[in-house]
């Protein structure tokens, strides 16, 4: 296997995208975004993430080169490539884009990944797949799928004949080529006035063999409206867990709430707010979901606003900011740690509380109590401890 030189990628985001950009008001289809980021930054991170791939050239309209500069270096800094790039106008035609890329490559470049932006789920296991055969001697290599539909061709309306489809395949992106190959077609192709869909094409044209690879259902182009519905179907959520932990010290202060639900007869806890343990143990661990700081953080016990606060409020407050983030909490488990006094009477009217303070279903709820075998702090009568895991799920 051939391992010399480096493998770059020319990454093509130069198209008008008409068919798409009508549907969602002018936006050109590889500067849509796509969980925070263009469409063409999610093959930039794939390209970033195969091991193979030295380097990416970016190949924008013309009249958007400079202001796509500042734009890559600054979702660079934000979600750095770690690879060296850099940004060039495109053509007129695809090919006259794809030619610009190619002059661009560093002198060690000797292998060349070509990608249509408009394609962000391609995968680094089907780029390395490609890379490999590059490497081991092949000038010309191309992801494609087995075509299900029955292929006519037609002409004025009727059909001339029909294609034998077991021979047919639908092609994709990133196409890879040795460079002095795809260099070469591209010259001839400008001396004599080829016009071609794809890299492929003047490849086969120049006399070349071009190798087939399999390519990947999911690795779909963007091009007409009904593919938004794949963006759209993709806004996958991902679980999260937040732990909570709070504990009060019996004495005189204030009286026992527990979830929200006072504790008659309970000992007084000495606290800045309400002194709900519970809810307090609830709240640090909604923070978690989305590496929300802490309650001391949002809610210091120096500050005249948050006395005598309701711990409740407190909930409800950084379920908002948990919302902000993107998070939907689907569960909560609430342990009470104490020896005094007995949950037991209380459970199902805490658990009944919770669930309403945050818009839950109380099945999602679950509160339980034990103690510490009159051990330590609460064996000795001296506090109470609570600790709370909320589980959530963070749209991506």
């Amino acid at each position: 296997m051939s391992t010399s030189g480096e493998v770059w990628a020319v990454l093509l985001a130069a198209g008008s995208g008409t068919r798409l950009a009508n549907a969602v008001g002018g936006v050109k289809k590889q500067f849509l975004e796509w969980k925070g980021f263009p469409l063409f930054w999610h093959s930039a991170i794939t390209f970033s993430n195969t091991p193979a791939v030295s380097g990416i050239i970016f190949v924008f309209p013309p009249d958007q080169v400079e202001e796509m500069k500042e734009v890559v270096a600054k979702l660079d800094g934000a979600d750095s490539l770690g690879m060296r790039f850099k940004v060039t106008a495109g053509g007129k035609r695809r090919q006259d884009s794809v030619f610009n890329g190619l002059n661009e490559l560093p002198s060690r470049c000797t292998h060349v990944l070509v990608h249509d932006s408009a394609r962000p789920f391609a995968s680094v296991k089907m780029i390395s797949g490609i890379i490999d055969r590059l490497q081991a001697g092949d000038e010309a290599v191309i992801p494609a799928i087995d075509v299900t539909d029955t292929i006519k061709e037609v002409e004025d309306g009727i059909v001339e004949r029909t294609l034998t489809r077991s021979r047919l395949k639908a092609v994709q992106t990133p196409q890879g080529f040795a460079l002095s190959t795809l260099h070469a077609a591209h010259k001839q192709a400008e001396e004599e006035g080829w016009d071609v869909t794809d890299d492929a094409s003047m490849v086969e044209m120049a006399g070349k063999d071009v190798h087939i690879c399999e390519g990947e259902e999911g690795n779909i182009k963007m091009t007409n409206p009904e593919d938004l519905k794949k963006i759209e179907e993709d806004k996958r959520t991902i679980p999260c867990v937040g732990w909570g932990y709070d504990v009060h010290k019996f004495g005189e202060g204030r009286p026992m709430v527990l979830g929200g639900v006072p504790i008659p007869g309970g000992p007084e806890v000495i606290a800045h707010s309400d002194g709900d343990v519970l809810l307090h143990a609830l709240a640090d661990a909604i923070l978690g979901l989305f590496g929300g700081g802490d309650i001391g953080h949002h809610f210091p016990d120096t500050s005249d606003a948050c006395e005598n606060m309701s711990s409740g409020i407190i909930v409800k407050e950084v379920m908002a900011k948990a919302e902000e983030a993107g998070v939907e909490i689907v569960h909560v488990d609430l342990t009470v740690i104490s020896q005094i006094p007995k949950l037991s009477p209380h459970r199902e009217l805490i658990r009944k509380n919770v669930a309403s303070v945050m818009g839950l279903d109380k099945a999602q709820v679950n509160v339980k109590a034990t103690t510490e075998e009159k051990l330590g702090f609460t064996g000795e009568k001296k506090g109470i401890k609570a600790v709370a895991a909320v589980t959530g799920l963070k749209k991506i």
